[in-house]
């Protein structure tokens, strides 16, 4: 056991960054690595009793009073609210609040803002561009009628591409966030065709969240977005356009990888 980054030894299975910054009574038992530019709050207990212990990825924070408990990676960025249990993984940069811990957003990513003015200027504008490379909402053609709705969009028009596949996403589980992956050539078209959802983009900089509560609003996602959905609505149904066929090699599912791909592309 560890109880703060003073220990000039610390046990065998126990790695702490020396820019990790831990307070007063912070416990860990177990294997417990903890990356750089941590930071630790009082209180805070970390029992990696799990086969692979706990994992701190670098800026992870961890507020005062909370438990993670098994074998847990914490991904980079991340923010684990005062007095939350965690006990299963937590993807980059989200926040993490409840018992058991749930995610409940995303941290903002540098000139962030948030997605209410975004809607906001829908209601004059048919496309509004987003602060994250590429990533714009749409406003489709939505026509009353006592007859019955009709929203519309047109590949290659108010659809900014054309599309050889679609896929649907529904019966999600609220506490169950999807996506947590990029693209290297494939551009993606997002419509809550029926509830409401919120959609995170990244591109390894900025970082937005936008929600989709109507079927005549659409989202694109270029190649190289880091793509989440999450806060899914019990009747929620995610119809999604894509401008390739499924290949598995064009995923990116590691957000190290996609980070440095995006590097890549900003050097050429």
């Amino acid at each position: 056991m560890i109880t703060n980054n003073k220990d000039s030894s610390p046990p065998d299975g126990i790695r702490v960054s020396p820019s990790a910054q831990l307070a007063t009574g912070v416990v860990m038992n177990g294997r417990c690595e903890i990356g750089a530019d941590c930071e630790l709050g009082a209180g805070v207990v970390l029992d990696g009793a799990g086969p692979d212990g706990i994992r701190l990825e670098s800026g992870v924070r961890i507020q005062a009073g909370a438990i993670v408990a098994g074998s847990v990676t914490i991904a980079r960025g991340a923010l684990v609210q005062a007095g939350a249990v965690v006990i299963r993984d937590v993807p980059p940069h989200a926040i993490v609040a409840g018992n058991p811990g749930e995610i409940v957003g995303y941290t903002q990513g540098t000139g962030s803002t948030p997605h209410g003015p975004l809607k906001q200027s829908l209601a004059d504008s048919g496309v509004v561009h987003s602060n994250v490379r590429g990533v714009t909402l749409h406003r489709l053609p939505n026509v009353l009628d006592l007859r019955g709705n009709l929203t519309v969009g047109e590949f290659g028009r108010s659809v900014p591409f054309e599309a050889k596949r679609y896929f649907m996403v529904f019966g999600v589980p609220n506490a169950e966030v999807r996506g947590e992956h990029a693209h290297r050539t494939c551009h993606q078209f997002l419509v809550c065709a029926h509830g409401s959802l919120s959609v995170v983009a990244d591109d390894g900089m900025q970082r937005e969240e936008f929600l989709l509560d109507a079927p005549s609003i659409g989202i694109h996602l270029p190649p190289l977005t880091w793509g989440i959905q999450y806060k899914y609505s019990p009747d929620a149904v995610l119809l999604v356009f894509a401008s390739e066929f499924y290949d598995s090699e064009e995923y990116v599912r590691d957000y190290g990888e996609f980070l440095d791909l995006v590097a890549r592309r900003e050097e050429s």
